[in-house]
């Protein structure tokens, strides 16, 4: 049987102001097309080495969220730096709740050096930074359990987070917690996205430009795929999520129209439309006209 892909859209916080941004999920809103919507986790511009302007994510998305009732939102993915396990587990289960179970937790190791230097954040390097995410990733786990539900809570010796009568109260809305994707591309990051995941994005958007970043998005699926093969884990339980830049032109929205039915036809069953926020609705619009509509009739 074909699985049905998702399409969403994606309209990250920076460079832009709040009544745009405000109003950009608003008109979201409006397009049935759109299933779900995201957005990344930055402190300053990604696109930038240093500075830029950008909206705290998690505070963002609760605000804007009203907007779009009954779809699925989430991040693109949320940095495992910013945060401690425990106050995302806690974060999340907030808004399980304000979306009625609609909330997806994407977590990745954290990877812009600048904005972590200059905010004093510690960003370990490799292989550490990887570890104390594969035990963020346990702890928001034991958070979301049964266990954390009620005293006395969940125990957890860990290195990094440990936890000792944690409980989670009150207790996610969906049992076991939110759906969780997580973005890493190596070996240990796709064990671990096959292990105790829900899904797996590939966080950096496939370039319009570039044709090597479907090769390499169909490199990694077939990765996920093996690996989920090998622990017996049946692959229709298993979100693989491509990001699609949609740009600011005709030109672009062609393209991404194109790229959005191939990653589709490479196994993607969620493809996520990336476009600049500070196009505001006029952009929405044309990214459901010109993009999402067509890729949907042309997916059923």
């Amino acid at each position: 049987m074909t699985r049905h892909v998702s399409i969403g859209i994606k309209t990250s916080p920076q460079g832009v102001d709040w009544p745009t941004l405000d109003a950009t999920w608003a008109r979201i809103g409006d397009h049935e097309v759109f299933e779900s919507v995201w957005m990344n986790d930055h402190l300053t511009d990604a696109a930038q080495e240093h500075y830029g302007p950008s909206f705290e994510a998690l505070t963002t998305l609760a605000a804007l969220v009203h907007h779009v009732p009954g779809r699925w939102v989430g991040h693109g993915v949320l940095s495992n730096t910013f945060r401690h396990p425990a106050v995302l587990a806690k974060a999340a289960t907030v808004l399980d709740h304000a979306t009625a179970g609609r909330f997806i937790v994407g977590l990745g190791a954290g990877w812009h050096e600048g904005e972590h230097q200059a905010m004093g954040i510690p960003m370990h390097p490799m292989p550490e930074r990887f570890d104390r995410f594969e035990s963020a990733v346990h702890v928001i786990r034991a958070l979301w359990s049964d266990e954390a539900r009620q005293p006395p809570g969940v125990s957890r010796p860990d290195p990094f987070y440990p936890l000792d009568g944690a409980t989670n109260e009150p207790p996610p809305l969906t049992r076991s917690g939110p759906r969780l994707w997580l973005g890493g591309q190596k070996r240990r990051g796709i064990a671990l996205a096959v292990d105790v995941a829900d899904g797996w994005l590939l966080p950096a958007v496939l370039s319009l430009g570039d044709p090597s970043g479907l090769d390499y998005f169909t490199d990694r699926r077939d990765a996920i795929l093996a690996a989920l093969d090998s622990t017996g884990r049946e692959r229709e339980t298993f979100d693989i999520v491509a990001q699609v830049p949609t740009g600011a032109t005709a030109i672009d929205l062609s393209r991404a129209l194109a790229r959005g039915k191939e990653v589709a036809a490479r196994g993607a069953t969620y493809v996520i439309l990336s476009m600049p926020a500070s196009l505001g609705a006029a952009g929405v619009d044309a990214v459901a006209r010109d993009v999402a509509v067509p890729l949907r009739a042309s997916l059923g």
